[in-house]
């Protein structure tokens, strides 16, 4: 038997580890492109193309109440005001093996504001030049 424990998976951009994850998909992590592109000639044969494009995305969702959200805006204003808000990403799940990690990544754009009767959420969008990724299983 497998444990998963989602407060094992550990998010942390330029040195803060967020909080205040939101409950359901709380972090997802893709890279822009296929690794590899396939082509078909006339004659029906087949070849493969690597692509070495290891640019990618990592899209965090916080609860509305988070303290993380001002972390993220102090950077995101930071970024804006002196480019220098870019810094290392770092999704690694405790439980077991998956690691994804770019060396320089930034915020996109700030999290959308939006509010609501019931407490909401902020996605937090972040691009990254080198997005290296191992996506495992548990450890146990």
């Amino acid at each position: 038997m497998k444990t998963y424990d989602p407060g094992q998976v550990i998010v942390s951009f330029a040195g803060v580890i967020l909080h205040g994850i939101a409950p359901d998909t709380f972090v997802t992590v893709e890279r822009d492109e296929d690794g590899w592109m396939k082509t078909a000639g006339a004659d029906g044969e087949v070849a493969r193309t690597r692509n070495r494009n290891r640019m990618g995305r990592v899209t965090a969702t916080l609860l509305q109440s988070s303290s993380s959200n001002d972390e993220l805006s102090a950077l995101a204003i930071l970024d804006e005001l002196s480019a220098s808000g870019s810094g290392p990403l770092i999704v690694r799940d405790l439980n077991g093996t998956t690691l994804c990690a770019a060396e320089n990544a930034w915020i996109v754009k700030f999290a959308n504001a939006e509010f609501a009767k019931e407490h909401g959420n902020r996605e937090w969008m972040f691009d990254c030049d080198k997005l290296e990724m191992f996506v495992g299983g548990a450890l146990s």
